[in-house]
């Protein structure tokens, strides 16, 4: 449950204008991190953090632990002494991402200064041995599966030779003495990812900020998740699913939309105690303060598409692990801080499963004005245990929204409900969503700079040329922190825990 009020911004770490042509956890993030300090902005949300696989989606994921390499900074492993100064400047800071040339341009310096680290025996490799060490769980089945994708050109792991498809001990032996010093660069790399990510954010911590991270519901097909636990998912005796995830069509697509996860064979994972759940998320509360839990109504019902449909339309509803996944959860980690993302197509079990557990739901001002049965999304509906946002990754920005996306009767209703506004229609969103008494109002950095849909981070109908938006080099301005500053104090959403007694986070991910 929410209990403090609190304001914060939504920004995806790709969308820094870091050097190396894609954002990063070097400067550029530290100096978000010190925007957020001066506009009095308790929480920064983040998208998942893991390596991205399909179409570069940060939630189709080749696994629920790992690091995005791509995140890296350059610029502080040069510091470090990892690589020469000056390796890490080679593309633009501006314009959106590409990531082809990103992948070309960082991946071989971060094999390099991975080398470069393993040669030089000094510095940080006591921390190293501890983070191989206490990550082992999950790490070792992730440098294989990263080394094996290399060494087969990218194909899905059910491709490779059954002795690796299907990790019998003997192939998964020889494969890894062949490639010893392979994997050993790749548990570098994770281990530079996640000391990078601990920096900033004990750095967040310092300053009174928060992370909210996301958690996937769903994993891709093609991760080392799947791979390493076959038995949890549906799949055949050629370990291709049965059946996969998506949603029903509905007043957006006619078709649905077929994403194509596996799903999940609950009662196995019961059977297990959700062991996998467990580690998962024990792990995500490492990393984050807070949660968001995608596509949460899956874990009431989810539906079910037979793998062999090209559409979501012959799909069904099937009933997911509900309240026992929760208590197991809640037995095994304590409290849950976790928000629920339960937008679309929701029912009165998923808001009771929800209210139950006591964990807040999520409110989208822009859905709010199109008909009575939408002013669920309208403030004077909302109970204080919620969080608010004008817009979310998967929508246009609210300039892009009311310039081509909302209805003209959308469009009376809004000024009716949040009144004319000299500073846009965003601003007019922005304070209504700080003055709720939702105890969360975040914002994306997109609405907050006044940007159309060109900086639209995601379609979901769309399997290309999303994720890709970065902001430019110079937007933060100190009017900016002042207006949003100005909003959180009179909203009393400010960050209130003295700095003496600030929560710092672990030293290291080994601790």
């Amino acid at each position: 449950m929410l209990l403090q009020r609190s304001a914060g911004i939504l920004l995806h770490p790709t969308s820094l204008p870091s050097r190396g042509g894609i954002g990063d956890l070097g400067p550029e993030a530290y100096a978000f991190a010190d925007f957020l300090a001066q506009a009095q902005q308790g929480i920064w949300q983040v998208l998942p953090l893991s390596p991205p696989g399909l179409g570069n989606s940060p939630y189709s994921a080749i696994s629920a632990f790992a690091g995005n390499p791509l995140l890296i900074s350059l610029e502080r492993l040069a510091e470090r002494g990892w690589i020469p100064k000056g390796r890490g400047s080679g593309l633009s800071v501006s314009g959106n991402i590409d990531f082809d040339q990103a992948k070309a341009y960082k991946l071989p310096l971060l094999h390099q200064a991975a080398q470069n680290f393993l040669e030089a025996g000094q510095g940080d490799r006591r921390r190293f041995e501890s983070f191989k060490q206490e990550n082992a769980g999950w790490l070792e089945d992730f440098v294989l599966f990263s080394v094996m994708r290399q060494t087969h050109d990218g194909t899905s792991w059910s491709a490779w030779p059954t002795e690796l498809a299907r990790r019998e001990p003997e192939g998964l032996r020889r494969f890894g003495m062949e490639y010893q010093r392979e994997l050993e660069v790749e548990r570098v790399i994770q281990f530079a990812f996640f000391e990078q990510w601990r920096a900033l954010r004990s750095y967040c911590a310092q300053r009174g900020t928060r992370i909210v991270g996301d958690v996937a519901i769903f994993v891709n097909y093609d991760s080392v998740d799947v791979w390493r636990n076959p038995e949890l998912f549906y799949l055949d005796e050629k370990l291709q699913p049965t059946v996969v995830a998506g949603v029903p069509p509905d007043a957006f697509s006619a078709t649905g939309q077929r994403w194509g996860n596996p799903l999940y064979h609950w009662d196995v994972c019961q059977i297990h105690g959700y062991d996998w759940w467990v580690q998962r998320l024990s792990w995500a509360l490492r990393l984050y303060d807070l949660i968001r839990l995608d596509h949460f109504r899956g874990f009431e019902s989810y539906w079910e598409i037979p793998a062999t449909e090209p559409t979501a339309i012959r799909g069904r509803w099937v009933k997911g692990p509900q309240d026992d996944f929760f208590q197991v959860l809640r037995a095994r980690l304590g409290d849950l801080p976790f928000i629920a993302e339960d937008l679309g197509m929701i029912t009165s079990e998923v808001h009771a499963l929800r209210q139950r557990l006591g964990v807040p739901g999520m409110k989208v001002l822009q859905f709010g004005f199109s008909d009575p049965g939408a002013h669920i999304y309208l403030p004077h509906n909302f109970a204080p245990n919620c969080v608010v946002y004008t817009g979310t990754h998967d929508n246009d920005t609210t300039v892009g929204w009311w310039a081509t996306g909302a209805t003209v009767e959308e469009k009376r209703a809004a000024a009716v409900y949040l009144g004319v506004a000299d500073d846009g229609i965003e601003w007019a969103m922005i304070r209504a969503a700080s003055a709720s008494v939702a105890n969360l109002a975040i914002v994306p950095l997109q609405d907050v700079l006044g940007l159309g849909s060109e900086a639209r981070m995601n379609v979901p109908s769309r399997t290309h040329g999303n994720w890709g938006w970065r902001y430019a080099e110079g937007s933060l301005s100190s009017d900016l922190a002042d207006k949003l500053r100005a909003l959180s104090v009179v909203g009393d959403r400010q960050p209130v825990v003295p700095v003496a007694d600030r929560r710092q986070v672990p030293e290291d991910f080994a601790a």
